[in-house]
């Protein structure tokens, strides 16, 4: 994945800073498991599971938090 798909941290509102850290967090999965077919088998697997869930609202939130403090928390 050379593609530069990630010109800035930068967002208008926080609504799209948490969109910004949710496609952060799934580029994230993508990167480290490139195999779609292999993706998509593990799938079932963390989506009924409440600690893979925990833990993808985990790297999530973090993302966010990340975003959030590049915009200066939007205050500014």
């Amino acid at each position: 994945m050379a593609d530069t798909w990630l010109p800035s941290l930068i967002t208008a509102t926080p609504q799209e800073g948490f969109e910004l850290a949710i496609t952060l967090s799934r580029r994230g999965v993508k990167y480290t498991q490139p195999d779609m077919d292999t993706l998509k088998q593990l799938r079932p697997e963390y989506a009924n599971s409440a600690d893979g869930l925990t833990a993808a609202s985990q790297v999530i939130a973090i993302n966010f938090q990340t975003v959030s403090a590049a915009n200066n928390y939007w205050r500014g």
